[in-house]
């Protein structure tokens, strides 16, 4: 009975959550294409944008860890419904900002809500997915992003030339509140004991100092604070470099961006399935060399002569960083034990948004520094990739990753 309720129920939990990282992701995507409407209506600088774009990420780096422990404290469901309601509040509030510091504050606070929800949803998956099976539901959670990739830059840029950037935030926020009533119903626990009885997810403790004492953890943390920071730097950037540096208008920018996003969907799943099948241990070797080659199209990206070898470069490159994350998300689901996944993708993905804090305003900056040139920004990204890269051919194999205990209260 139990192992037909798994089979069933499992899929609702992914689709439940794929659902819940949709909205997440098109809250988060869309800033990158109404802050050209909001730069102008605040009247805010280069560097002013960078700080706003970062600040989402300051909350939502300091939730990580506390939400990856939480979940695996009191359970996935509680927590991921909580940070549903706040995100989609603070999303509603995104709309209503007046002015430079309003903007920030709430879009802090909108980081924090939207924290819990990753880490508490690796526990998810990690909790209804057997082993073998943990890397294509995560691709298939992660491919929402993708998706969104596709669909906030043409709804949004058409949207925003309509009813405008502040009404498109409460539309967001709602459609997230009417989620978390569907949640109360339908996203359900599975802590199931040998004798079949369920168990109080918050007898499980995570024992965070061991989480940390493991070296594998450090190298995914840097790999993925380096990848991210190529994610994001380029999300966050690029509606504003192609108006300003390639000279295209918004509807345009709309529709090439959906191009690489277009190639990351396919290659999030993709990734997914390959790395269910490939061994352990080949499968890093492939995501350093795909972080070295990451770092050469990022080069052909910076001085690709027009905008469709542009959008070519940038889609190889989105589907490089497609099979890295895959990998370095989905690694200790298979690596670590059931108990601590949840801190242990928390701490991991606080990485990958200390990046989205630091890349956005670094851009901003070194624009602002060097007379509008984005060359620079750029040999950044590329420097980011090496780094990723190092760190993938750095981490161990499994046999040599400690076991956990769990401590019962």
């Amino acid at each position: 009975m139990v192992s037909r309720l798994t089979q069933n129920w499992k899929y609702i939990i992914i689709i439940l959550l794929f659902l819940g990282w949709s909205i997440g992701n098109f809250d988060r995507f869309f800033m990158n294409y109404a802050i050209l409407g909001i730069s102008k209506d605040l009247q805010l600088s280069a560097s002013q944008t960078g700080i706003v774009l970062s600040s989402f990420f300051a909350g939502y780096a300091l939730m990580q860890i506390p939400g990856g422990w939480l979940a695996d404290r009191f359970g996935f469901r509680k927590i991921i419904i909580t940070a549903v309601f706040a995100w989609s509040v603070f999303t509603i509030l995104s709309g209503v900002a007046w002015s430079f510091m309003s903007l920030i504050l709430i879009r802090f606070l909108f980081g924090l809500g939207e924290g819990s929800f990753f880490p508490s949803a690796s526990k998810g998956i990690a909790s209804w997915f057997p082993q073998n099976e943990r890397s294509r539901a995560m691709s298939f959670m992660l491919t929402s992003g993708t998706i969104m990739g596709v669909v906030t830059p043409i709804i949004g840029t058409q949207s925003m030339q309509t009813i405008g950037w502040r009404m498109i935030f409460y539309i967001a926020g709602a459609i997230g509140i009417l989620l978390v009533c569907l949640y109360m119903f339908f996203l359900k626990e599975r802590n199931v004991s040998n004798e079949g009885k369920i168990e109080n997810p918050s007898k499980n403790k995570a024992p965070l100092r061991e989480v940390l004492k493991t070296p594998i953890i450090w190298n995914l943390l840097i790999a993925y604070f380096a990848i991210y920071a190529v994610q994001w730097g380029l999300m966050a950037w690029m509606p504003t470099y192609l108006v300003e540096e390639r000279n295209l208008n918004l509807t345009s920018v709309g529709y090439i961006s959906a191009i690489p996003a277009v190639a990351g969907i396919i290659a999030m799943l993709a990734s997914g399935y390959i790395l269910d099948k490939l061994p352990e241990g080949k499968d890093k070797v492939i995501a350093g060399v795909f972080a070295v080659l990451t770092a050469i199209f990022l080069y052909l990206m910076a001085f690709a002569p027009n905008i469709a070898m542009f959008a070519v470069y940038q889609s190889v490159v989105t589907v490089f960083m497609s099979f890295n994350i895959i990998l370095i998300i989905s690694a200790p689901l298979k690596m670590l034990s059931e108990e601590v996944v949840g801190t242990a993708n928390g701490f991991i993905n606080t990485g990958a948004q200390f990046a989205g804090v630091l890349t956005p305003m670094l851009i901003g900056f070194l624009v602002d520094a060097f007379d509008g040139s984005y060359t620079v920004a750029f040999i950044m990204l590329i420097m980011f990739a090496l780094l990723c890269a190092g760190s993938i051919f750095l981490i161990r194999s499994k046999k040599e990753v400690p076991s956990f205990k769990t401590n019962v209260s």
